[in-house]
């Protein structure tokens, strides 16, 4: 479940299309596709630090130059898979905004030994992503399709350092806990507490706070050694809201 779009002052929404017209249908048409969309997020990051948004790093540029965006959408959306969109995948949701996804993933400063927890596995491709730059995975879905065919996957596409689950993301992942930086996919009304207990000393959240027809802020939440938590708002943005099983 992940984020439709991202928001600067004074600036239309990011959107710049990647894919050359016509149907994608060659392995090396989807590699000169993914790459030029590595560019296109490269120049949108250099016009995005023009309002204080630090440049993506090339580190997390080049992870996204690696991973198959078209296997993570459904057939009728691979011709799309490229474009700097959101795309629906089914239930309502979608696979984020791909300057979404490296905004994240970079603000999250993850490192090769890193344990890593996401909330809102979505389509799953955010969490290869991110399995690209650490140590190990968990990430929930509370949507069982979702998050079944997001294991199935990440499980055939060689993603052997991410693990999945189908559950309420709102709980965390205690059994695995603490965990060196948590990314929340959906937006909570308040940061859910029970992340906050699970973030490691030392750890970032990067996660949207607001509600669904309000303003949302990205926000970067750094936990300190005694426990408080230093709050930094980045961007606007507009994501789907996190939602919790009733039972």
């Amino acid at each position: 479940m992940l984020s439709a779009m991202a928001r600067f002052p004074g600036t239309a929404l990011i959107i710049a299309f990647a894919v050359a017209s016509g149907t994608v249908s060659a392995q090396s048409d989807y590699d000169s596709e993914r790459q030029a969309l590595v560019e296109t997020l490269r120049n949108d990051s250099q016009r995005a630090s023009e309002y204080g948004v630090l440049p993506i790093s090339e580190r997390t540029l080049s992870v996204i130059g690696q991973v198959p965006r078209h296997e993570f959408v459904p057939e009728e959306q691979k011709r799309y898979a490229y474009e700097n969109r959101p795309l629906p995948i089914g239930a309502g949701q979608t696979i984020s905004q791909p300057y979404i996804v490296a905004l994240m993933t970079d603000l999250a400063q993850v490192s090769k030994d890193d344990v890593v927890l996401e909330i809102g596995t979505g389509s799953g491709y955010q969490a290869a992503v991110l399995a690209g730059l650490a140590g190990h995975v968990y990430t929930i879905e509370i949507v069982e399709m979702l998050g079944k065919r997001a294991a199935e996957t990440l499980e055939r596409l060689g993603y052997s350092n991410v693990t999945t689950r189908v559950g309420d993301g709102y709980a965390g992942w205690p059994d695995h806990a603490p965990f060196d930086a948590i990314l929340v996919t959906a937006a909570p009304e308040s940061v859910p507490g029970p992340l906050v207990e699970q973030l490691a000393a030392g750890g970032r959240m990067v996660v949207p706070v607001g509600a669904q027809n309000r303003v949302q802020t990205l926000q970067i939440l750094t936990k300190k050694d005694d426990g408080t938590l230093l709050v930094k708002e980045v961007i606007s943005v507009r994501f789907v809201p996190l939602t919790r099983d009733e039972d």
